[in-house]
């Protein structure tokens, strides 16, 4: 009767420790959300022609456009420009987050 008393009360403890550790890894992501909101990143295409910046939770801030570039008019190299600008600035956003979080996914749970 001692042993299940033992075994019990151990899986008790222990589930304790897992929901404070899975409580604090919350927390911890949390923080980490709200700051990468409050990052920025660029990315840019054309040499500069088009940038577009990013935040760290990947959401387009602002473009900017090389004025020469309108003079051209072409709206086909415009289109792709920004593009790629956007795709190259949401890539440094993505990186940006998982420096930021893949830390706190690798601390591991002991389960």
């Amino acid at each position: 009767m001692s042993k299940r008393s033992k075994a019990s009360g151990g899986s008790s403890l222990g589930g304790q420790g897992v929901m404070k550790q899975i409580q604090q890894l919350q927390e911890q992501m949390l923080k980490a959300q709200e700051e990468l909101k409050k990052e920025k990143v660029s990315g840019s295409a054309g040499g500069g022609a088009v940038t577009v910046v990013v935040s760290g939770d990947q959401r387009i801030l602002s473009v900017q456009v090389d004025p020469g570039l309108l003079e051209d008019g072409d709206a086909e190299l415009l289109g792709d420009l920004f593009l790629a600008a956007a795709n190259h600035g949401l890539e440094e956003s993505r990186k940006l987050a998982e420096g930021k979080l893949g830390p706190l996914a690798g601390q591991g749970l002991p389960f």
